[in-house]
C-alpha cells in the first residue's frame, strides 16, 4: 500500500555543500550532482582506498519518517542484489543526522546517452547488452524484486564493456506474499515511454513487467526510437494498451529474425504471452547467431568512451583527477601496510560507479542531475521547444516554453504552455516544493482553461497536494468538480485520473462517480 507523506517544507533551497567533510569511513571529495531528494558525492572510502558514490538525503527531508523509510528501502532493495550486472550498494547509514547510501561509482555513460550520440546499436553490441541486462533481471527475479523502471537511462555502460542496471528506487519487494511499496503518492510508477500495460492500468506487476519495459528499451536500442511515441504521457500509455509496434525486421533488414522475434515476444500485451522470467529470455538469447556477439564491444565502443566521458562533464573529470591525487598520496603513506594494499588490489575491480540521469521526467531518488546548468536556447517552433525541454527536464527548460512562445499568440502555443505547466507542477511535487506545485495545478484547474483534460489534471493534482499538506477538507473539495468533467473525457483518461488520485481519496472519488452516473447526486459546478 502506498504510504501517506506528511508535508515537508523545503528548508534547504540552497543546499549545503558537504565536500571536504568526513562521513564515517567516507571522505567526501566533490559533489557530482543533486536531485529533488538527495545529493551525490564522489568520495574515498578510506579503509579500502577506493572511490565510491555517496548519496546523502537532503536535511529538509530527513525529519520526515516516510522519506527516510523510502530512502532506506531503496538501499535495501538494491543491496539484496549482489551481481556483476547490478550497481552495488556498499553501506546505508546515518551519521550526525545525515542519512546516506554508499554505492559503486561508475564512470561511464548510460544507454540513452550512447543512443543519442551514436544512434542504434549494431546487432552484436545489442545482444551483448541484452544478455547482461537479462542476467541482472534474472537475479532480481530470484530475489522477488521488481525494478519497475527499466529504461535506457538506468542501464550503465562501462569502458570495459560491462553493463550494469541502476536505480532500484522504485523497486517493489515481495515478502511473505505481501508487497512492500514506499513510493511517494501522486507519482506514477515507471516512465510512460517504457511502462508495461499492467503498469499503465495500475494492476499488480511482477518480473514480466520488467521484461516488457526491457523489451521497449531493446526496441529503442535497435530502432533508434521507442515503439510508441506521443505528445503526452497519456497518449503514450494508451498505445502500450492498444497498439502493436512496427516490426523491427521491417525497420532494419540487417537484424537476425530470431533477435526481432525475441524483442517482440518481450513486448506482448498480455503478461502470459511474454517470457515468464528472465531465465527463459536468456535461453533464447543464447540461440541468436550474431558474429562477434560474445565480445564486449565488437563495433569499437572502447574507442569512443573515454573522450565521451571527458566531454560529458568537465567537473567529473576534475573530480576523478582530484580523487586519484588523494588516493596516490595516501597509497604512498600506506606502503608499510601491505595487508591494506592487498585488500585494495583485490577490491579494485569493484570500484566502478553510478551516475544516472533521466531526460524525460523529474528523476527518481537514485537518479541525480549534473551540477552544470544547461542553457535553454530558443528553438524554431514551440513544439521543438517542448521536446527540447523534455531532454533537459528542469525548471528553466519548462519555463522557456512560455518565455519564447507566448501562450496567447496561438492555440498551439497555449497547448504546449499548458503541457509545460503540468510538467512543472509534477517537478515541484517531486522535489517537495508543494506551494509551487499547488500554484501550477491551480492554474490548470482554472475555469478559464477550456480543455477538460487539463482542468481535470489540475483538479486531481490539487487534491493530491492538499492531501500532502494535511488539508483533507480542501482535498475532498476538488473531487466533485473533477467528476463533473468525466463525461467530457474518454474512458481511458477517466481511469488514468482515478489512478492518479491518492489512494486515500480514491474511495470517495469512486463513490462520487457512482452517484453521478446513477443520477442520485449532481456534483456542484466547478469553481
Amino acid at each position: 500500500m502506498t504510504e501517506a507523506i506528511t508535508p515537508v517544507e523545503p528548508r534547504d533551497e540552497i543546499p549545503l555543500d558537504l565536500a571536504g567533510r568526513q562521513l564515517g569511513d567516507y571522505h567526501l571529495l566533490r559533489r557530482l550532482g543533486r536531485g529533488g531528494m538527495a545529493e551525490v558525492y564522489l568520495a574515498e572510502q578510506q579503509s579500502l582506498g577506493r572511490p565510491v558514490a555517496v548519496k546523502v538525503l537532503k536535511p529538509s527531508l530527513a525529519s520526515n519518517d516516510s522519506y527516510v523509510r523510502r530512502f532506506i528501502h531503496e538501499a535495501k532493495a538494491a543491496a539484496a542484489l549482489v551481481h556483476a550486472n547490478i550497481v552495488q550498494i556498499h553501506e546505508v547509514g546515518c551519521i550526525d543526522g545525515l542519512h546516506f547510501i554508499a554505492q559503486e561509482y561508475i564512470e561511464g555513460l548510460n544507454l540513452r546517452q550512447v543512443l543519442d550520440r551514436r544512434g542504434p546499436l549494431a546487432a552484436p553490441s545489442a545482444v551483448s547488452v541484452m544478455r547482461q541486462v537479462a542476467a541482472a533481471l534474472h537475479k532480481s527475479g530470484q530475489q522477488k524484486i521488481v525494478h519497475r523502471d527499466i529504461k535506457p537511462e538506468n542501464i550503465m555502460l562501462t569502458p570495459s564493456g560491462d553493463v550494469k542496471v541502476a536505480d532500484f528506487g522504485l523497486a517493489r519487494v515481495e515478502k511473505g506474499g505481501e508487497s512492500v511499496n514506499l513510493t511517494q503518492i501522486g507519482v506514477t510508477m515507471g516512465t510512460p515511454l517504457y511502462m508495461s500495460p499492467e503498469q499503465v492500468e495500475g494492476r499488480t506487476v511482477d518480473t514480466r513487467s520488467d521484461i516488457y519495459s526491457f523489451g521497449v528499451t531493446c526496441y529503442h536500442m535497435l530502432a533508434a526510437r521507442p515503439p510508441f511515441e506521443g505528445e503526452t504521457p497519456l497518449k503514450i500509455a494508451i498505445q502500450h494498451l492498444q497498439n502493436e509496434p512496427k516490426r523491427l525486421e521491417d525497420l532494419r533488414s540487417d537484424l537476425p529474425e530470431s533477435l526481432c522475434r525475441i524483442v517482440h515476444k518481450m513486448l506482448a500485451k498480455r503478461p502470459q504471452d511474454r517470457y515468464q522470467n528472465a531465465s527463459e529470455l536468456l535461453r533464447d538469447l543464447r540461440t541468436v547467431q550474431v558474429d562477434g556477439a560474445d565480445t564486449s564491444w565488437p563495433d569499437g565502443f572502447e574507442d569512443w568512451n573515454p573522450p565521451e566521458i571527458a566531454a560529458l562533464s568537465a567537473s567529473r573529470t576534475e573530480a576523478t583527477q582530484q580523487l586519484a591525487a588523494v588516493m596516490g598520496r595516501r597509497s604512498r603513506s600506506r606502503r608499510s601496510r601491505p595487508y591494506l594494499v592487498a585488500g585494495t588490489i583485490i577490491l579494485a575491480g569493484m570500484a566502478v560507479g553510478v551516475v544516472v540521469a533521466s531526460a524525460t521526467r523529474p528523476a527518481p531518488l537514485l537518479a541525480v542531475a549534473d551540477d552544470a546548468r544547461v542553457v535553454v536556447e530558443r528553438q524554431q517552433t514551440v513544439r521543438d521547444q517542448y521536446f527540447h525541454a523534455m531532454s533537459i527536464g528542469n525548471e528553466e527548460a519548462w519555463s522557456s516554453i512560455a518565455k519564447y512562445f507566448p501562450p496567447g499568440a496561438s492555440e498551439e502555443n497555449q497547448y504546449y504552455a499548458l503541457r509545460a505547466t503540468q510538467r512543472l507542477a509534477e517537478l515541484y511535487q517531486e522535489t517537495g516544493n508543494l506551494d509551487r506545485a499547488l500554484q501550477c495545478f491551480a492554474e490548470l484547474a482554472s475555469p478559464q482553461i477550456g480543455d477538460p483534460y487539463f482542468r481535470a489534471i489540475g483538479l486531481a493534482g490539487l487534491a493530491n497536494i492538499y492531501l500532502l499538506r494535511g488539508e483533507m477538507q480542501k482535498a475532498n473539495q476538488q473531487l466533485p468538480p473533477l467528476v463533473q468533467l468525466f463525461p467530457e473525457l474518454p474512458r481511458d483518461v477517466r481511469q488514468f485520473l482515478i489512478d492518479e488520485v491518492n489512494d486515500r481519496l480514491r474511495t470517495e472519488l469512486r463513490q462520487l462517480i457512482k452517484e453521478f452516473e446513477s443520477g442520485a447526486k449532481t456534483p456542484p459546478s466547478p469553481p
